[in-house]
């Protein structure tokens, strides 16, 4: 598989950020497989007080028909972070989702992923401004490859990683915008290669940059080794994942098949 990975630094402007995604997308060729870009692509969570679901587009909205002219240009799956309306079965007042959709190469969109873990942490409140997601892996079928998708803070979740595995991904793909703060590199890099190597997987994150995000969107291998990464700034990373790897990786570190504890205590 050939993977595209597109930092960025989104505004709250969302015209002047499609703006961004369509040069950045524009500058890819045809003949990748995967696009990646970051968490919120089309609208930057911005200052706290920011009302994100005056920002919030429909499935079918500006941003998403952007990615599907690209995807159909590039020949390409793109994923990417957007702010979604809430449902009609969570109230008119719900909060919006903070959700990743899937372009197909034909333009469609094949799936979503509403974000599960809200940010909650480090003195920021994400669930004050979004509505997560029900506790559901999003699995999608992409160039003989199983994506397992996440978003952000999901990566401090093993649970989900493990969810995603279960249900198939030999592919975590890891959208965010890791806020930038002591430690925080660090723990974005660890948790990454852990990811990787716990489930003997490839892990694909394409990150926010600029001054406020951690930025170093990365490639890491079934064996937990970082395979290209960025720095802070923009930048698209390529890389072209071997299918055979992970059951190589695994073949030689068994973790998955030797797991004793697979479900819950108290199950029958």
């Amino acid at each position: 598989m050939d993977v595209r990975l597109v930092q960025l630094a989104a505004g709250i402007d969302p015209a002047e950020n499609r703006d961004l995604v369509d040069a950045r997308l524009g500058a890819i060729d045809p003949g990748a497989s995967l696009v990646v870009l970051p968490e919120a692509t089309m609208t930057d969570f911005g200052p706290t007080d920011l009302d994100l679901a005056s920002f919030a587009e429909p499935l079918d909205g500006p941003f998403v028909a952007l990615l599907a002219r690209h995807a159909r240009r590039i020949g390409a799956t793109v994923v990417a972070g957007t702010f979604e309306p809430s449902t009609a079965e969570l109230g008119a007042e719900a909060p919006p989702f903070n959700t990743l959709v899937v372009v197909a190469p034909d333009g469609t969109l094949s799936a979503t992923y509403r974000k599960i873990h809200l940010y909650d942490s480090f003195g920021y409140r994400e669930s004050d401004r979004l509505s997560p997601g029900t506790i559901e892996p999003v699995v999608v079928d992409v160039a003989g490859r199983r994506l397992g998708l996440m978003t952000c803070y999901d990566l401090r979740f093993p649970e989900l990683a493990r969810l995603l595995v279960d249900a198939g991904a030999d592919t975590l793909v890891v959208p965010a915008a890791w806020v930038a703060g002591e430690g925080k590199l660090h723990h974005w890099r660890t948790l990454l290669a852990a990811r990787a190597i716990e489930n003997t997987v490839h892990v694909l994150a394409a990150a926010q940059g600029g001054r406020r995000y951690t930025g170093h969107s990365l490639v890491a291998d079934p064996q937990g080794s970082i395979v290209v990464e960025a720095a802070e700034g923009d930048e698209t990373l390529s890389a072209v994942l071997d299918p055979e790897e992970p059951g190589r990786t695994r073949s030689t570190n068994p973790s998955l098949a030797n797991r004793r504890i697979d479900r819950p205590r108290g199950d029958a």
